[in-house]
């Protein structure tokens, strides 16, 4: 699959693009079992919810899981990103995003691209964000906001001055954007929410302001995010690197499968 030239427009223009129904029912079940495989395989790569026992987030599922391995070479997902970068490109990080019904947490507007400079001095913003949803997403369960075109403003710097407090994560909440920041650039740009169906995949910039609400619906809301980083703007680390669970080391090339993802687990269960 590659983008045709009106969507390559639509995503520089408004830093997302949504594709709808990309994978099938079959595919999303496939991703949801091996999702819910990894969240009970204990271990850092987990991350609980505040005060509770719920998975919110799960990294490098795709160095445990078959499915989630291949799915980052899936032409469908792998092609778009090299579309939008200017080189080769690697496996970044990869995350989902488990916002459980009745309670997942917010996550508060920030810029992907301010933690990453922060905690691995990442070069340049040479990165495609690459989101599949594993639920439907809809108003009610915490769709993730963007402010279209706001990544054409570069960084907002002003009083965004966090470090990185531990080995792991920089939260959200230390990079977020005052309400003075974020009522200015909603002035300017606007908010949109992309829904649709699971098995839809948001394509986003990483310098895109982005955020979004407590899941207060009876529907979880499961979003896979892999960031796709150009192979020649690679981090480094001045002191204590991250885990690499957090981000892969592995910065070899991808390259696309012949087919889908699920052709070689079908094949062997004929």
């Amino acid at each position: 699959m590659r983008l045709t030239q009106e969507q390559l427009e639509q995503y520089h223009k408004n830093g997302f693009l949504l594709l709808e129904s990309l994978l099938d029912e079959r595919e999303v079940d496939a991703l949801r079992t091996a999702f819910q495989k990894d969240c009970e395989t204990e271990g850092p790569h987990r991350i609980i919810e505040d005060g509770g026992e719920e998975v919110r987030a799960v990294y490098s599922s795709h160095l445990r899981q078959p499915e989630y391995a291949r799915l980052m070479r899936d032409p469908r997902v792998l092609v778009p990103a090299q579309q939008l970068l200017p080189d080769d490109v690697y496996v970044y990080q990869f995350k989902i995003n488990a916002k459980p019904a009745f309670g997942g947490d917010k996550w508060a507007w920030h810029q992907d691209f301010l933690a990453w400079q922060i905690s691995d001095t990442l070069p340049a913003p040479l990165q495609v964000n690459v989101g599949v949803f594993l639920d439907d997403v809809t108003e009610f369960n915490g769709p993730v906001i963007f402010l279209p075109g706001s990544h054409r403003d570069g960084l907002v710097h002003e009083g965004r001055k966090a470090e990185r407090k531990s080995s792991q994560h920089l939260d959200p909440d230390d990079i977020s954007l005052s309400p003075e920041q974020l009522a200015d650039l909603v002035d300017r740009h606007g908010m949109v929410s992309p829904k649709g169906p699971a098995g839809s995949v948001v394509l986003f910039s990483p310098e895109i302001v982005h955020g979004s609400a407590p899941n207060m619906s009876p529907f979880a809301r499961r979003l896979l995010i892999a960031t796709y980083n150009d192979v020649s703007n690679l981090p480094s680390w001045s002191g204590e690197p991250r885990p690499d669970y957090v981000v892969c080391r592995d910065s070899a090339p991808l390259a696309p499968l012949d087919g889908s993802f699920l052709d070689d687990f079908e094949e062997a269960a004929v």
